[in-house]
């Protein structure tokens, strides 16, 4: 099933799509694409983008965005020599420890009198491990400037970046501040949902529990200490261990 959540795309017009794609009884991928170009006929030339909460568009589930983002990157593009939007991406790729997919082959070819321009600008970025990223065809093919890009992410694997797995927060360690400023954050976000009843259908209540992973994660993560497991985690280490 696809859901496509226009609430968290709100506010950037058309250039963020972000569907929830759902198997029957399996876990919730979201797939943002991405079109990162300037506002021309605000007369303000700002990027829409920029205007969305990324901390609640890019959830701690599986999260795929693809697209142009119309940024020049040293870290994706060696041949980069001016950067250009990167500060932005950059903060949103570490902050939300995205893979990037791209293997370094240009993705936008331009041509400005006799100059070629070879552009790595539609990136693949994911918290899932991301099994193919492919160039399909030589872009005169389609008639456009950008590559035609296929890639597979795997869903059944939802691992952060460096095989770092999130396992929940500390709870215990909150203050009893930290606690009432989160429950009092969620009751704002919750307010203009609608109340559940049983009228609801089976996909609907399955919708709505999705939607309150979204918020409680991004106070959580504002507010708690994040539990992480790593390579050098003492897995084993427990409380009758410790005794």
């Amino acid at each position: 099933m696809v859901d496509k959540r226009t609430d968290l795309s709100r506010g950037a017009n058309d250039d963020v799509i972000a569907p929830d794609v759902r198997r029957r009884g399996g876990k919730i991928t979201r797939i943002i694409n991405i079109y990162n170009q300037k506002d021309v006929q605000s007369g303000e030339r700002k990027r829409p983008v920029r205007r969305l909460n990324w901390q609640r568009v890019i959830w701690q589930g599986g999260t795929a965005l693809a697209g142009d983002f119309n940024t020049k990157r040293k870290r994706c593009d060696p041949r980069c020599r001016v950067q250009q939007d990167a500060a932005f991406w950059e903060g949103v790729i570490d902050e939300n420890r995205r893979e990037n997919g791209n293997d370094g082959r240009p993705t936008h070819h331009s041509t400005i009198g006799d100059q070629e321009g070879r552009l790595v600008i539609d990136l693949t970025l994911a918290n899932l491990p991301i099994v193919q990223w492919t160039i399909m065809a030589d872009h005169h093919t389609t008639g456009s400037d950008h590559e035609v890009i296929q890639w597979e992410v795997v869903v059944d694997r939802q691992e952060e970046v460096n095989h770092v797995r999130l396992v929940g927060w500390n709870l215990a360690a909150m203050t009893e501040k930290d606690a009432e400023a989160a429950e009092k954050l969620l009751m704002e976000l919750a307010k203009e949902r609608a109340q559940l009843d049983a009228e609801w259908t089976e996909d609907e209540v399955e919708q709505e529990a999705a939607w309150c992973q979204e918020p409680i994660s991004s106070i959580l993560d504002a507010t708690a200490k994040k539990i992480r497991i790593c390579a050098r985690s003492k897995r084993w280490w427990n409380t009758d261990i410790k005794e």
